[in-house]
C-alpha cells in the first residue's frame, strides 16, 4: 500500500487526482475507491492509502483507495463584493 493525499475529486465528473509521497500525480475515478469510500464535499489534503496500477497502455492510476482519516470538511468562505457587501 502507498500513502498520499487527495488533490481534488469532482463528484460530477467522477474522477480526480492523488499526490503520492514521491510527488507523482495519479488519476483516480469512482471505481478506484473502496465501497462506501467515495469522497463527498471538499477532500483536498485528506490522507489516503491506495495501490498504484498501470499497464503500458494506460495512465498510472490509484486503485483500492481509502481514507486514513476522515476530517469534517469546512464550509467554503463567503466572498465579499468589492463594495464590502456580502453576496
Amino acid at each position: 500500500m502507498m500513502r498520499g493525499e487527495m488533490l481534488w475529486y469532482n463528484a460530477d465528473k467522477r474522477h480526480g487526482y492523488i499526490r503520492t509521497e514521491n510527488d507523482e500525480r495519479l488519476f483516480v475515478d469512482e471505481s478506484g475507491f473502496r465501497d462506501g469510500e467515495l469522497p463527498t464535499g471538499r477532500c483536498k489534503g485528506m490522507t489516503v492509502m491506495f495501490e498504484r496500477s498501470a499497464t503500458d497502455a494506460e495512465t498510472p492510476r490509484a486503485v483500492d483507495v481509502h481514507f486514513v482519516e476522515i476530517v469534517e470538511q469546512r464550509r467554503a468562505r463567503l466572498r465579499h463584493a468589492r463594495g464590502g457587501t456580502s453576496i
